[in-house]
């Protein structure tokens, strides 16, 4: 069994992956304990499928080239998955890379949960916000809500801020826990990375966080899912995207730990305003109606919850009927999109 499986979906990313694979391998020290997993998601517009089968020609034992039909995002992951052969699992874009120092600090750890029979569920590191376009780096770390010494459990976190949500980048799971709640994420949709920081979580009994910046997130390239305009286009993909984490987890039932339910509830009320927030500013009765419609959805499947997520201040903000509700709403976005720095 390999340590870690890199997962990297690759989709007309020829430009760029190379700096992807090369972060990866740094992990490896000469050991021979991780795989990276290169997963052509059907590219077709440049040679990110010859480039995939040259990394496997020069890496045959660690490098792997899957060549898979286009299924997006969430199959390449869900593919990534069934071949991993790692005791953890960490998926990277293949715009994205990892920080060898930070990676030197977690590597060890990680070799040495690998020869425990119990070994740790979810290892935490922090990211940083690539902003090409701006020329600056804005690193997200975790530093108050974890411990730093030690492995935790989730009644001993602290309390996230609201730029602080855990994401894709920030997070290596153990891949049988993974595997044994049957994580499948959605295919041919984007977003699909908030299912898989959000239904998981229920499942991991034991965490361990390194105060180290390891994911670097490239962000700002044209065409990119969270530019605001590409956002609103895609506003449908968003609202499957949220009813699936809505029907897949009742915080009431299924989260034992007070301050984990907490968490999630904070990241659901989140993306009930993404939601909200976009379809408000698209401004059409067709909007509208999807916006009531979302609302209608988590109410009559989650009744519990409706009540305490509607009362939400994010929420409570951006649903306000009428012009002056709407105007209100969207200035505490682009509010918080300053304070915050994402988009």
């Amino acid at each position: 069994m390999k340590t870690i499986s890199f997962a990297v979906p690759c989709y007309n990313s020829a430009e760029y992956m190379d700096k992807c694979i090369e972060s990866l391998l740094a992990c490896d020290d000469g050991r021979g304990d991780i795989e990276i997993l290169i997963v052509d998601d059907g590219s077709t517009k440049d040679n990110t499928a010859q480039k995939a089968d040259e990394w496997h020609e020069r890496y045959p034992e660690t490098i792997y080239a899957i060549h898979k039909e286009n299924g997006g995002h969430g199959s390449a992951v869900n593919t990534g998955l069934e071949y991993a052969r790692g005791r953890y699992f960490k998926v990277v874009d293949s715009d994205d890379w990892l920080d060898e120092e930070a990676m030197a600090q977690i590597m060890p750890y990680l070799r040495r949960q690998s020869e425990l029979r119990e070994a740790t569920d979810l290892v935490i590191g922090n990211y940083v916000y690539e902003k090409v376009y701006e020329g600056t780096r804005t690193p997200i770390s975790y530093g108050h809500i974890f411990p730093t010494d030690r492995e935790c459990t989730w009644d001993e976190i602290g309390r996230f801020k609201p730029s602080q949500y855990l994401l894709m980048h920030s997070v290596i799971y153990r891949t049988e826990m993974l595997r044994d709640i049957e994580l499948k994420l959605p295919e041919h949709c984007f977003y699909v990375d908030n299912i898989f920081v959000y239904v998981p979580l229920p499942a991991v009994q034991s965490i361990r966080y390194f105060d180290v910046d390891m994911y670097r997130y490239f962000i700002g390239r044209e065409g990119q899912s969270v530019n605001e305009d590409i956002m609103k286009s895609r506003i449908d993909q968003q609202l499957r995207i949220t009813r699936v984490m809505i029907d897949s987890v009742d915080l009431d039932e299924d989260v034992s730990s007070k301050k984990l339910r907490r968490y999630m509830e904070s990241y659901l009320s989140m993306m009930m305003c993404i939601c909200s927030v976009f379809l408000r500013m698209i401004n059409t009765n067709e909007a509208e109606g999807k916006r009531k419609d979302i609302w209608a959805y988590l109410k009559a499947r989650r009744p519990k919850m409706y009540g305490r997520i509607r009362r939400n201040v994010l929420n409570f903000s951006t649903n306000i009927p009428s012009r002056l509700g709407r105007r209100l709403g969207l200035g505490g976005y682009h509010l918080a999109q300053k304070i915050f720095k994402f988009n």
